[in-house]
């Protein structure tokens, strides 16, 4: 579990992030020892329980952001405090858009994705958006 200081220094830099209208939402996940994952093996399907020993490789938590550039997304995360004592990584990923899926994401398909978001009450988001 992180320490007081960097939740507070967490807490002050998700505070830039909401006043400059980037951040569209910011969660740290359970530690995998609550986790499970489902193996996909044609139809069948297999429930693992945690813990994962892969644990470098697992994302802690994750930020989505909405910006104009991967430039601008590294420039915020130039800013952020160190999440781990001593080295750590944060990893920028793009989101995809529905442009991204080209002629497979047909019109009709588009308007059933659009559909369900709004189902989901979920804003729809135009421009590019990071997840972190």
């Amino acid at each position: 579990m992180p320490k007081q200081k960097l939740l507070e220094d967490m807490g002050k830099f998700n505070e830039e992030l909401a006043k400059a209208g980037v951040l569209l939402a910011a969660e740290g996940l359970q530690p995998t020892s609550k986790g499970k994952r489902v193996r996909f093996s044609g139809a069948k399907r297999t429930v693992i329980d945690g813990p994962f020993t892969e644990s470098r490789e697992l994302i802690a938590g994750f930020w989505l952001w909405q910006l104009r550039s991967m430039e601008e997304a590294v420039e915020w995360v130039k800013r952020c405090p160190n999440p781990f004592e001593g080295e750590s990584e944060i990893e920028i990923r793009q989101v995809f858009e529905a442009d991204d899926f080209g002629p497979e994401l047909t019109p009709e398909l588009r308007k059933k994705e659009e559909r369900m978001r709004v189902h989901a009450g979920k804003k729809i988001v135009l421009g590019p958006m990071l997840i972190l």
